[in-house]
């Protein structure tokens, strides 16, 4: 089966200690690794970054608030030029080990409350908007699908793939449902497969309400941490692949 038939490059959130990174990446285009964050270490991204050139996938930095205790899905109040701090080291350290395994730094994608929030909050956004134009212009920038980061990225003309998530419910706003709500995590392959299914064929999202909204994406992403994310992503590539 060829991979390459699905419609959008399928991402995933790796590094993160979980023991399935191995098994999903077959069935990935591009995963993000945890480099320090909400967790991962010199030895995780190492490990995964080789799992990753074995299996000839783009490899990207999943930089995070510093909140191990919380898996980086709190928001902090932290301040903006050491929330910036925080944030490059994070990317430098990743890409030096990228680097010392001889592979390219493909892209940037937030990870958690971090990406949330900024895809509504200006200052956040300009800071990884910022960051990446300046000290990593050949990656992509991973974007939230009509989120203001994304228009301020664009309007930076820095390089972005627009993402939505094959596994999380959607508000009408393109805000992602709380994780604490009901049905904030699909994990029924089928429900998930229908719910892809609008996105591929009509290019829209069903949210939570039942309303569609239009949507522009490249990129989809299915959690390393779902319990069901390898089924999900078998019945991605039987029911998209050709």
């Amino acid at each position: 089966m060829n991979k390459n038939t699905f419609p959008f490059d399928i991402n995933c959130d790796l590094g993160e200690g979980m023991s399935n990174d191995a098994a999903l990446m077959p069935f990935i285009d591009s995963c993000n690794i945890a480099c320090g964050g909400h967790t991962g270490d010199e030895k995780s991204i190492e490990i995964t970054i080789k799992l990753a050139k074995k299996h000839d996938l783009k490899a990207g930095a999943h930089p995070s608030y510093p909140d191990r205790e919380n898996f980086g899905r709190k928001y902090m109040n932290i301040e903006h030029k050491l929330l910036r701090t925080i944030i490059l080291k994070q990317i430098q350290f990743f890409e030096k080990i990228c680097q010392q395994q001889g592979l390219s730094m493909n892209h940037v994608k937030p990870h958690g409350a971090l990406y949330n929030f900024a895809a509504k909050d200006d200052l956040t956004a300009f800071i990884l908007i910022h960051l990446v134009e300046e000290y990593f212009a050949d990656a992509f920038l991973y974007c939230p699908s009509g989120s203001l980061m994304a228009a301020m990225a664009m309007e930076a003309g820095i390089k972005i793939k627009r993402e939505v998530f094959a596994d999380r419910s959607y508000n009408d706003d393109l805000s992602l449902v709380d994780r604490s709500k009901p049905k904030a995590l699909l994990t029924d392959p089928q429900e998930v497969l229908e719910h892809v299914g609008w996105m591929v064929n009509e290019s829209k999202i069903k949210t939570i309400t039942g309303n569609f909204i239009p949507i522009e994406a490249e990129t989809i992403c299915i959690h390393g941490d779902n319990p069901a994310a390898l089924e999900i992503l078998k019945s991605f590539r039987t029911h998209f692949g050709k």
